[in-house]
């Protein structure tokens, strides 16, 4: 309607048409027209109310008007206020039905309303005539009533408030009864009735002092708790914890005690030392009992030493035994550990706390384990460093080190720790002994090596370390083991399981002191004993009865034993060899004796004794075990630079990569270096031992050919060095039973890269036998006479092949009388022939690269001389397969090969040298090819060799 009327007013009533005009307009607003006229009304028309649009059309007007344009906007103004009333209209028309409703709803809650007002203003009324008849006589019975209960309230309370004062005596009278859980409960019920009645002013100061009350009652619950660290006693503690239950404090009551144990190890540790100090000081002047424990320590003297150690051990036990049951009781008599009676919720909560509880203190004590093993530990630790133990007594430090090895022990019961801080202190003082004693075994050693003649030291079969008087200890401790695992298939019950079962906890728990115990020393340890081969005998006779032919009756009784005393200088012949032979044809034996030197069981016996020291000496464990591997490394170095280094014949290029490792470490760790003219001479620190370069001893003949170079030597040295390596081997369990399992790596390592590589010797030693038995190169010159370009086919092969089949049973002899001479190990024969054989086939090829021409018959030569060779030579030895037999048949049928493939071998065989290789491109099967393809061949060969350096 409002935008009706702003249509309306555009119109001046002077120019307003007649209605018959408006009617004639509207019947030209058509529906969709009338959408059209609605949608062109201008958007500021429908603004709010204030919009004036007759002023809004006079201001669109321009000062000139036009009469007509004004007249035509006035028409279309009209047709659009005739399409908005026609609009409004219909709007009204379509809603009067749903305006009538409203309105009769309206009316109909206009008479509810009136209702409800009629029916609040009766009950206003009505509950203002009950209030005036009933409510001020029933209020003042219940005032009354009211005040009764108050008064019956407050005499409970004057009765409580009495009772109250009284509790302090009875406190008192339970604290001197040391009924510590009943006076804590007493106090906790009163602090809780005087928090009930706190508004009374007397009962301010009584909850002061049953504060006061409650402290002094955690001060000798804390005293208390502190007896327990020397002296457990059950009853007492589960009356402690009770208490502290009680308070709610059993974590801080855990802590407590852990700085009760701390500081009772620290007290009795100073208290036992300062005792000794004063009682065998005669200078009154010193105040010891202000020294620091370290430099108490420093001052007691060495005849009080010991005594001093034992009580102080004796007296750190007691303590540790305290702790241990401690977490004993904890494990049995927690009542944490016991139902809870209470409701459901109740019972779970209770639960959930005890469970806490229970995994905080079982955490601590664990935890405690390791920090007073620690404590305990330390004290020991600096009152051992406190002496210089370098001039006690052997049996005084003997002593020393059984005590502090018990220690070790019952540590490692207590908390499963290996004691690393002890074993250090242990280790400064016990080093000196084993640094001097060793020196002295190595220089001993070095005067061994380069006095050797390396003549065989006859042993029986059956001999090993366990037969030495050094290991007789190591025997017995075997027969232990096997004891032990009898036992442990016996019942689980029996008596042998409870006594080993048993630790020091248990022996020693109520009664005793695992430190008051002398322990008797074990026979194994008296190495000065008598001869212990008893049973040798036993052993000869087996050896008798398996060998249906041999007779000893004729043997030197000399033979029956072990060996043969070096001092005679006699040199028995070996009955094994000599049986051997009479079994078989081959040189070699499958089986044979140990194959020892005077210097290897002296060497032996160094390891039994170095056993021994470990055995006694456990905190140098390791050291010992440093230099049981020195004294091997040298006797490995020794032989090596005696029939390897100092030979001329490139035997060191077949040293294996692990071998030539371990040989550069003994050189740079052991061995000194020789001094430059003119420098000065390298030093050595002091906690190193290097000893000088060793020399052969001139009494080995190593140039004699017909004793091929020394070859008896060789294999004494080397093989009495694999039977100390497999002796070495045989140790390995032992010494890893004794070092700490930190260490055990290096000892792996030593195994692996020392002890395991040590065959690998065998290779160069007896190598430089092999190239020096045959001269090769009269061989390649013979080959280098014989001419490959025939013309006919030959039946007959080379007149060098007989000559090298010669050569190589010369050889055969030689090795055989060796082997009269010295057992001869089957590895040993085959590594012989397998290096003469591989050498034998180098020459072949090397002599076939010496052909100036060559055709085809001459290449059929070349097989026929090598099919000659392998027949006779599979006749001298049962070696198999031929080594290096493809090497000589490739080269030779590389003679054979057309243009296009020679390129292509060529680079698939590089294990032939590039003089090789150019021989066979320009004078072998090359020399049939043109000139090009040939320079690209020997392009190809120089490239390969570019590669090889």
């Amino acid at each position: 309607m409002a935008l009706r009327k702003k249509f309306r007013s555009l119109l001046p009533k002077s120019k307003q048409r007649s209605s018959q005009e408006d009617e004639d307009i509207s019947q030209h607003l058509e529906p969709v027209y009338k959408y059209k006229v609605i949608a062109s009304i201008e958007q500021i028309y429908f603004s709010d109310d204030s919009f004036d649009s007759s002023k809004y059309e006079l201001e669109k007007l321009s000062a000139e008007w036009d009469p007509d344009k004004v007249d035509e906007k006035r028409d279309t103004l009209r047709r659009q206020l005739q399409s908005v009333s026609k609009k409004v209209s219909d709007l009204v028309l379509e809603n009067h039905s749903a305006y009538v409703k409203e309105l009769q709803r309206v009316m109909e809650l206009k008479k509810s309303l009136q209702t409800a007002n009629v029916i609040c203003a009766n009950g206003r009324r009505q509950l203002s005539q009950a209030k005036t008849d009933f409510t001020v006589a029933s209020l003042s019975i219940l005032a009354k009533h009211r005040k009764r209960l108050q008064l019956i309230s407050l005499m409970r309370s004057l009765h409580t408030i009495k009772t109250l004062q009284r509790t302090d005596i009875r406190l008192r009278e339970m604290m001197e009864e040391e009924d510590y859980p009943g006076a804590i409960q007493l106090c906790l019920e009163c602090q809780k009735a005087a928090s009930t009645f706190k508004h009374f002013t007397c009962i301010s100061e009584l909850n002061s002092k049953l504060q006061d009350t409650l402290e002094m009652i955690e001060e000798q619950l804390d005293h208390a708790l502190c007896k327990t660290c020397s002296n457990f006693d059950t009853h007492h503690y589960d009356k402690v914890q009770t208490a502290y239950r009680l308070l709610g404090k059993t974590q801080t009551a855990m802590d407590q005690l852990h700085m009760h144990f701390t500081s009772a190890i620290h007290n009795t540790a100073f208290t036992m030392v300062l005792g000794y100090i004063e009682l065998c000081s005669g200078n009154e002047g010193i105040n010891f009992q202000k020294m620091p424990y370290r430099d108490l320590c420093g001052n007691v003297t060495v005849e009080m030493y010991i005594p001093c150690l034992v009580d102080l051990c004796k007296a750190l036990w007691e303590v540790m035994k305290s702790y241990h049951k401690t977490i004993e009781w904890h494990e049995k008599f927690d009542p944490a550990t016991q139902p809870v009676n209470a409701s459901e919720t109740g019972r779970v909560r209770a639960n959930v706390e005890a469970n806490l509880n229970r995994m905080y203190i079982k955490k601590k004590l664990e935890h405690g384990l390791t920090r007073i093993w620690q404590d305990v530990q330390q004290k020991v630790k600096t009152y051992l460093l406190g002496t210089d133990l370098a001039y006690f007594k052997f049996d005084d430090f003997l002593n020393v080190l059984n005590l502090i090895n018990r220690l070790m022990e019952i540590g490692e019961e207590f908390c499963g720790s290996k004691s690393e801080g002890l074993q250090d202190s242990i280790r400064q003082q016990s080093a000196n002994y084993f640094k001097n004693y060793h020196r002295a075994r190595m220089d001993e050693l070095r005067m061994f090596l380069e006095n050797e003649a390396w003549e065989l030291c006859p042993v029986r079969s059956s001999f090993s370390i366990l037969n030495l008087q050094e290991f007789k200890s190591l025997k017995k401790s075997a027969i232990q083991v096997d004891v032990t695992k009898e036992e442990t298939n016996s019942p689980l019950d029996s008596p042998k399981h409870q006594n080993q079962e048993l630790g020091y906890f248990v022996k020693y728990g109520t009664h005793g002191n695992p430190f008051e115990v002398q322990i008797e020393e074990e026979e194994g340890e008296d190495v000065m004993a008598a001869n212990g081969y008893e049973s040798d005998d036993a052993i000869q006779d087996d050896e008798n009865d398996n060998e249906d032919d041999s007779d000893d009756s004729d043997v030197p009784e000399e033979l029956k034993l072990e060996y043969v005393d070096e001092q005679t200088g006699e040199q028995p012949t070996n009955k094994f060899t000599t049986r051997s032979r009479k079994k078989s044809d081959k040189p070699y034996t499958k089986s044979p004796p140990p194959i020892v030197t005077n210097t290897t069981l002296n060497v032996l016996r160094f390891f039994g004794k170095y056993m021994q020291m470990m055995r006694v000496l456990k905190s140098i464990a390791f050291d010992v075990t440093i230099c049981m591997s020195q004294l091997f490394d040298y006797y490995l170095f020794a032989v090596y630079s005696f029939f390897v280094s100092n030979s001329n014949d490139n035997s060191t290029r077949v040293l294996g990569s692990r071998l030539t490792t371990s040989l550069k470490r003994i050189q740079d760790n052991l061995i000194q270096q020789t001094a430059i003219p003119g420098m000065p001479s390298p030093t050595t620190p002091e906690d190193k031992i290097k000893l000088p370069y060793p020399h052969l001893s001139p009494v080995v003949d190593m140039t004699d050919l017909n004793r091929l170079f020394g070859l008896s030597e060789r294999i004494v040295a080397t093989e009495s060095l694999l039977f100390l390596a497999q002796q070495f081997q045989f140790l390995q369990p032992h010494l890893e039973a004794m070092i700490p399992a930190s260490k055990k790596p290096f000892l792996q390592q030593f195994y692996s890269q020392t002890i395991m590589v040590a065959s690998e010797l065998r290779t160069p030693v007896y190598r430089s036998v092999a190239t020096k038995a045959i001269d090769f190169e009269d061989m390649i010159q013979m080959m280098a006479n014989v001419k490959w370009d025939i013309k006919e086919i030959m039946s007959q092969h080379s007149a060098y092949v007989d000559w090298l089949l010669e050569e190589l049973q010369v050889f055969d002899l030689r090795v055989q009388d060796v082997a009269r001479r010295v057992p001869l190990p089957q590895p040993v024969y085959y590594i012989l022939w397998e290096h003469i054989i591989r050498l034998c086939n180098w020459t072949f090829v090397e002599g076939f690269a010496t052909a100036k021409k060559c055709s085809n018959e001459g290449r059929a030569l070349m097989q026929l001389d090598f099919q000659q060779f392998l027949m006779k030579l599979e006749k001298l030895t049962d070696i198999r397969p031929i080594p290096d037999r493809e090497y000589v048949e490739t080269y030779i049928k590389a003679f054979y090969l057309a243009e296009d493939d020679m390129e292509q071998w060529i680079r698939d065989h590089r294990e032939y040298s590039s003089k090789q290789l150019t021989n066979l491109v320009l004078s072998g099967v090359g020399s049939l090819f043109q000139k090009k393809s040939r320079q690209k061949l020997v392009q190809v060969i120089e490239e390969i060799d570019k590669l090889r350096r």
